[in-house]
Formats: structure tokens, C-alpha cells, sequence
């Protein structure tokens, strides 16, 4: 369980920064808000669905598995989406105390 979760946390987080940094240049550095939900939107998609195979694949039935990965992944991409004013008040308050763009 434990390698599961670690081969899942580096593979979400490299889809999430892989997509965070294509949006970065397509968006020219504007509209944080669709870059931070976007990239978690694939990111913990990625995550949530290694752990899930990795972790149940062969002990659970595959419907059970999918309803696992989505009900995780609803959730994470919920709270992203509900953090995303607190994501604009750290950024903010970064760009402010170091004077350049974040």
C-alpha cells in the first residue's frame, strides 16, 4: 500500500505540474484560478486512479474500484476548487513581499 501510494502521489504530481506549467504559457501567466483546478483536475485523476488499481486491482470488483477513484476524486478536485480564494491570498501576498511574478 504504501509503494501504491507513493507511485501514485509522483504520478499525480508530475501531471499536475506538467499541466500547471502548459497552462502557465497558454494562459500567458493570467487566470491562476483555471490553471490551479486544471491541473488538479488531471493530476488527482492520475492519482486517484493509481492508487485505486494498485491498491485493489484483483481483491476488489472493477465497478467498485471506478466508484472509489471517482468518489476520491470528486472530493480533492471539490476542496481545489473551495481553496482556490486562499490559493489568490498566498499567491498574492508572495508576489507582493518579493516583487515579481509568482
Amino acid at each position: 500500500m504504501v509503494a501504491a501510494s507513493l507511485v501514485a502521489y509522483w504520478a499525480g504530481e508530475f501531471a499536475n505540474s506538467y499541466v500547471m506549467a502548459r497552462m502557465k504559457v497558454w494562459s500567458r501567466g493570467k487566470a491562476l484560478w483555471s490553471r490551479t483546478i486544471g491541473s488538479t483536475v488531471v493530476g488527482q485523476l492520475v492519482d486517484s486512479s493509481v492508487i485505486m488499481v494498485l491498491a485493489f486491482a484483483g481483491r476488489e470488483s472493477w465497478p467498485t474500484i471506478v466508484n472509489l477513484i471517482f468518489s476520491g476524486y470528486i472530493g480533492k478536485v471539490l476542496y481545489e476548487a473551495a481553496a482556490t480564494p486562499v490559493t489568490y491570498l498566498v499567491v498574492n501576498t508572495l508576489k507582493r513581499a518579493e516583487g515579481g511574478s509568482v
